[in-house]
């Protein structure tokens, strides 16, 4: 099979175009044909500082495809079918930008017949991420889905980044007034186009002040993508039980929280690496974020704030160049081009 591996660390020169066996399902995996990869941060990352094991690896955590054969004690009506995969390359040497990969049949999740296979890819690490920054919230349920967030207030710090768009759409989904931040109208279309109630150009707007006209008495959820920079505007508009989730950060700064100021609404400070949360998490999550597919309430592309950028297997090393560059939307590898 066609596979883009790499055997030591680097930038994405270190990339290859290689021929692989394909990989033959163990007990309780499966093995899927891919069509489309998702390229995350955490890609290029991993291929700059996890020494690879000494077969190389294939980078990708998430992706989507169709299930070609199962392992022992799989059911074998699982074969042909349509599914999205999450954490491929966590631990495991066989990512997602490949002809195949192999996972556990729980990281393969059934995408059904509607959905397309770049809605597919687009799911894993962003949508979780998003996920679990909506839930930690003791005034929020750790479950998501039409209804749960009625009443609440949430601001998306970078509403027009891949987790920022994940965290509007399913905080619209399950009914929350959802506030983000942008840098530029540009931003700020692809923003309101994901489903933001409101937007705020922070280079143009006091975000504290309009964040309030919006929420007087505080928002319930932060999700933050920059808590260095936005760390005391964060900390004025969190709400009484209000949580602030950090998923990103902005190259190891550190960050100054206003220790009083917080005490006072007993804020929440939490910080989110999907890859390690909480097993019962990261269930609900996938099973919350696939039941948002089967309401078709996320989709991907222009019309829903998410510009897709599409390279074939061959231009892996650009897809991650561009995610690393700070590309606006969601970078794919088409694994069938």
């Amino acid at each position: 099979m066609r596979a883009i591996t790499y055997t030591r660390n680097g930038g994405p020169e270190v990339l290859e175009l290689t021929d692989r066996p394909t990989p033959e399902p163990g007990p309780g995996e499966v093995l899927v044909r891919l069509a489309v990869a998702g390229v995350n941060p955490t890609d290029w990352k991993s291929r700059t500082n996890s020494p690879p094991g000494p077969e190389g690896q294939v980078p990708g955590q998430d992706g989507a495809g169709t299930v070609e054969a199962v392992g022992r004690g799989v059911d074998p009506a699982v074969t042909g079918q349509r599914v999205w995969v999450w954490e491929a390359a966590w631990q495991r040497p066989w990512g997602t930008a490949a002809e195949y990969t192999v996972v556990p049949l729980r990281q393969a999740v059934l995408l059904g017949a509607e959905a397309p296979f770049e809605l597919g890819a687009a799911l894993g690490i962003p949508f979780l991420t998003a996920h679990r920054c909506l839930t930690l919230g003791e005034s929020v349920p750790d479950r998501m889905g039409p209804g749960s967030l009625t009443g609440r207030t949430v601001l998306v710090q970078g509403g027009a980044g891949a987790v920022g768009n994940a965290a509007i759409q399913l905080a619209r989904w399950a009914d929350a007034t959802v506030v983000a931040t942008v840098s530029s109208p540009h931003k700020a279309q692809l923003a309101a186009a994901a489903g933001a109630s409101h937007v705020v150009d922070y280079r143009q707007q006091d975000v504290v002040a309009e964040v309030r006209k919006v929420a007087p008495r505080g928002v319930d959820v932060v999700v933050e993508v920059s808590a260095a920079r936005n760390a005391a505007v964060d900390a004025q508009v969190v709400g009484m039980h209000g949580a602030v989730a950090v998923y990103a950060d902005d190259g190891g700064a550190e960050v100054t929280i206003p220790v009083r100021a917080q005490m006072g609404p007993n804020a929440r400070w939490n910080f989110v690496l999907v890859y390690t949360e909480p097993e019962r998490a990261k269930v609900i999550g996938v099973e919350d974020v696939n039941a948002a597919v089967l309401d078709g309430a996320v989709r991907v592309g222009d019309a829903a704030g998410l510009p897709l950028h599409v390279y074939p297997l061959a231009r892996t090393a650009e897809a991650h160049r561009a995610v690393q560059d700070g590309a606006v939307g969601k970078v794919l590898v088409d694994v069938t081009a």
